[in-house]
């Protein structure tokens, strides 16, 4: 069973930077970062491909990095110039022959 274990959330000040990891347990191809809040549909954050082909969205791009390590099947998503608004439940996620496979989450809050 492949799975996804995301790691590195917490509590962090606004302006202040985290690191996000998704330990994969097979290798994969194109792995996304997607969050999450209460009462909002869950959207993309960042993608990268295996040859290292990355995607972001707007709300991110210049303070996001996404990057891999396929020796290690992790993916890392640094995040900078935290806000407030980055706050939510954190979740990676890869296709794989069509199926959909997501990790537990987690948390990150920004304060204030």
């Amino acid at each position: 069973q492949v799975q996804l274990v995301e790691s590195g959330g917490g509590l962090v000040q606004a302006g202040g930077s985290l690191r996000l990891s998704c330990a994969a347990s097979v290798s994969l191809n194109t792995i996304g970062w997607y969050r999450q809040t209460p009462g909002k549909q869950r959207e993309l954050v960042a993608s990268i491909s295996s040859g290292g082909s990355t995607n972001y969205a707007d709300s991110v791009r210049g303070r996001f990095t996404i990057s891999r390590d396929n020796a290690k099947n992790t993916v890392y998503l640094q995040m900078n110039s935290l806000k407030p608004e980055d706050t939510a439940v954190y979740y990676c996620n890869a296709l794989r022959y069509g199926i959909n496979i997501w990790g537990q989450g987690t948390q990150v809050t920004v304060s204030s």
